[in-house]
């Protein structure tokens, strides 16, 4: 915990602190669309089976005889239950005499029909083109969709435990710039592969990255502050994310085309790869690990970026040591919950948040509104979140965020269909205390585990969170026993671990720890402290 010491010899918020937050907050904003990106790049827009006679002009000519379109649809493709065009079927043969009988004549529903032979026609009022239209991911192959984004979810997994730990071996900034250049390469290839096997892959690589900038950027951003400020750092970090669905929604309302959308979104990384080294690796890692000249120099810099001349010039590689000293000593095991707990708490967040968010076309409102609603909510439900945990703690704002979310998530599974903006309000409600539940588990878990452990520790939480993204969306296929079952699953799986977090030891106005020492000093003061009030109320 003495590095708190150095941070406020060469300055723990100036200048270089500023600079530092703002270059790492930016490329955040700009990863975000790629957490979310399939919700507009995998839209599933209106289809319904081509037909030669139907849609190529010169056959056209010589069989529509003026005849108006809906009526010549009528004739050639099939009606489902609710009267609307069959998207997965199509007359065997042209049912002519329906022109003339009633739409719900009973020859009507007898005729054969067929399978889409001949591929899909779609509608491009809302999409001029998305990855479902491009391969024909319907039908028999709407399988794919959901595949595409598990393999996302994958990658953000292997990405978070393998930069976790890379991280905490070669280095915060080393890893971030890796990073960026590979979401650079993978976003903007992505966007004209040729075929589906490939554009997953390359997605597969994009999440992988996508997972090292996140858990990097914020690493680096709370180990160059001091203590106090921590909360702040974090909780504008998050704010990123909200940012960052704003400009989504915006990008993706200019944007209709999934080509270009993945090229917007992916080639800016190119700029924030080539800017990336102008970042100062984290001294407290440097230190910590061993490498006390290279966070000497690091230290010296930030110094002189502050305008700490006088603590650029008197830090010498002594002082440092000495000042680390205890921190540097040997280290033993680690209560296993303190491990097992945050990762948990990341599941939960992943599987209800990702359960909810991939769902929005199915909602029955506007994409694009419902998109930026829950980019404001996640405004105030942070902002509040952050004075929350200043006030009554971590350990309490983070399990109320999270049964919060639940209580909302399963008032809605009881509300009915027809009342659609009072679903729609509890679902954003929802996904704004799960957001609140990430902000603060953001700060909580950095101020949990050690600087030699944190990435490894925070890489398999993430990976937990990715665990729980992917089955969140699976949970949607229980919709064909029970509509309300999936909501009550993700209500109820909230609700309980939100409970589980109160096992967690607080960490308001605790220095952050450098060593598993560190961590094992502090529980033990935390018990010792209840130990004492149990004996004074006694």
């Amino acid at each position: 915990m003495a590095f708190a010491e150095l941070l406020e010899h060469v300055g723990s918020l100036g200048r270089f602190q500023i600079f530092q937050i703002v270059s790492l907050v930016i490329p955040i904003i700009c990863v975000t669309p790629h957490n979310l990106l399939d919700n507009f790049t995998a839209a599933v827009p209106d289809h319904r089976c081509r037909h030669p006679l139907l849609d190529n002009a010169m056959a056209s000519l010589n069989v529509t005889r003026g005849l108006d379109p809906d009526a010549l649809l009528r004739v050639f493709i099939p009606l489902d239950k609710h009267q609307k065009l069959e998207r997965c079927r199509r007359f065997l043969h042209p049912q002519w005499q329906l022109l003339e009988l009633n739409a719900s004549a009973p020859n009507a529903s007898e005729a054969d029909t067929e399978p889409c032979l001949d591929g899909w026609v779609y509608d491009r009022s809302d999409f001029s083109s998305t990855i479902v239209s491009e391969w024909d991911m319907v039908c028999d192959w709407q399988f794919l969709k959901p595949m595409a984004q598990s393999i996302f979810m994958a990658g953000i997994m292997t990405g978070a435990i393998i930069c976790g730990l890379v991280s905490d071996k070669f280095g915060r900034r080393l890893v971030l710039s890796c990073c960026y250049l590979q979401l650079a390469i993978t976003g903007t290839c992505s966007a004209v592969v040729p075929n589906f096997f490939l554009y997953c892959c390359l997605r597969f690589l994009s999440a992988f990255a996508v997972a090292g900038i996140t858990m990097n950027a914020g690493i680096l951003m709370i180990e160059w502050t001091k203590t106090q400020a921590g909360a702040t750092v974090m909780t504008i970090s998050s704010l990123g994310f909200s940012v960052g669905e704003f400009l989504l929604s915006g990008v993706a309302y200019a944007i209709r085309d999934w080509c270009f959308l993945q090229l917007a979104v992916s080639v800016p990384f190119v700029l924030f790869f080539l800017s990336s080294w102008w970042l100062a690796e984290s001294a407290r890692w440097l230190i910590v690990t061993g490498k006390i000249d290279q966070g000497l120099h690091a230290l010296r810099r930030v110094a002189g970026i502050n305008g700490k001349k006088d603590a650029r010039d008197t830090l010498t590689i002594e002082t440092v040591k000495s000042a680390m000293r205890e921190d540097l000593m040997g280290e033993s095991a680690l209560t296993t919950c303190l491990f097992l707990l945050p990762s948990l708490l990341r599941f939960a967040i992943g599987f209800v948040f990702y359960g909810l968010i991939l769902d929005l076309q199915n909602m029955g409102s506007n994409l694009f509104l419902l998109q930026v609603l829950f980019g404001v909510i996640d405004i105030p439900s942070k902002t509040g979140s952050f004075f929350a945990m200043n006030y009554i703690g971590r350990r309490i704002t983070q399990a109320g965020s999270l049964i919060l979310a639940g209580l909302c998530i399963l008032a809605n599974a009881v509300i009915a269909q027809e009342l659609q903006v009072l679903r729609v309000t509890l679902a954003v409600l929802g996904i704004g205390f799960v957001g609140s539940t990430y902000t603060v588990l953001s700060i909580y878990s950095s101020e949990l585990f050690p600087t030699v452990l944190r990435m490894t520790a925070i890489g398999g939480g993430q990976m937990a969170m990715r665990l729980g993204s992917i089955l969140g969306p699976l949970v949607k296929l229980l919709n064909q026993f029970n509509p309300l079952l999936p909501l009550f699953i993700y209500g109820g799986v909230s609700v309980i671990t939100g409970l589980t977090a109160l096992l967690l030891p607080e960490t308001l106005n605790m220095p952050l720890p450098d060593t598993i020492h560190d961590v094992e000093s502090r529980m033990k003061g935390a018990e010792q402290g209840e130990n004492i009030a149990k004996s004074t109320r006694m």
